[in-house]
């Protein structure tokens, strides 16, 4: 794959897979519009190990708060860390089941770009109501199991191209009446297992296929969407602080609208 695609592809997953805005979305229309070659399984690999990467450095007091509570619960102690820990868990079934059971669904029925269109445009509305009706009256201290379970159950939906990981679980936070920075942060924990089962899928492939992982261009790619994942989650929490979530709305209204007229023949 030529150095190009590999800096325009790491990029683009380090910027968007932790915004409201869908990153399987924007790679597939970066592709398309572009004419990228077809993605490689090492490279695959490599821009989720960065942003991995990425979201565990900048949550690395969450992780560790995380490890003692179940430190503490192997001792027979009572830990909100535990608490966290299993709420993740909880929260992370719904999209391996769906995965596991529909990923052949959605591989060969809700990848065209007219679904793209359609997900980024409505999804990116529903996270505005969201985000204007929601109460913002709970904090993460105030996560249960029944709270994880329906934040994991909207992140399944995540596996449809345009919906956005970040986004729907987020939009699913914010009904429930959680404070935007609160639903973003609980959010991007959530990510860590989801992009972890992600890369080990990938890698399983890599096994079969034998492609070598640990190339210059991975690297590159790894490194790329380490450094971008990294800033883009540093100013999307701080942005929370000040402002909602409208300006990711309209965005994708009109990356959605510029689709579907590039689908339906408009330009």
């Amino acid at each position: 794959m030529p150095l190009f695609e590999i800096i325009v592809l790491a990029v683009v997953q380090g910027i968007t897979e932790f915004l409201p805005i869908s990153s399987s979305g924007h790679l597939r229309i970066v592709s398309d519009i572009l004419g990228l070659s077809e993605n490689t399984l090492a490279i695959d690999v490599a821009v989720h190990v960065g942003t991995l990467f990425a979201v565990m450095l900048y949550f690395w007091r969450d992780l560790l708060f995380i490890l003692s509570g179940l430190g503490a619960a192997v001792r027979g102690r009572r830990h909100d860390g535990a608490h966290l820990a299993v709420f993740l868990i909880i929260g992370s079934v719904p999209v391996a089941l769906a995965g596991f059971f529909g990923r052949a669904l959605i591989v060969d029925s809700l990848r065209a770009l007219e679904i793209v269109g359609w997900t980024t445009i409505g999804f990116g509305l529903i996270l505005w109501l969201a985000d204007r009706w929601g109460m913002r009256i709970l904090r993460m201290e105030h996560m249960s199991a029944s709270h994880a379970a329906i934040i994991g159950l909207a992140q399944a939906l995540a596996l449809i191209p345009g919906t956005s990981r970040s986004g729907i679980t987020i939009t699913a936070a914010r009904f429930l009446g959680y404070e935007r920075a609160d639903a973003a942060r609980f959010s991007m924990l959530l990510s860590i297992p989801a992009i972890t089962g992600a890369g080990l899928l990938v890698g399983v492939q890599i096994a079969k296929a034998g492609d070598p992982v640990l190339t210059h261009a991975a690297l590159v790619a790894a490194g790329l969407s380490f450094v971008t994942a990294l800033l883009a989650i540093a100013l999307f929490l701080r942005w929370l602080r000040f402002a909602g979530f409208g300006p990711f709305m309209l965005y994708r209204v009109i990356v959605g609208a510029v689709i579907l007229a590039w689908v339906y023949g408009a330009f």
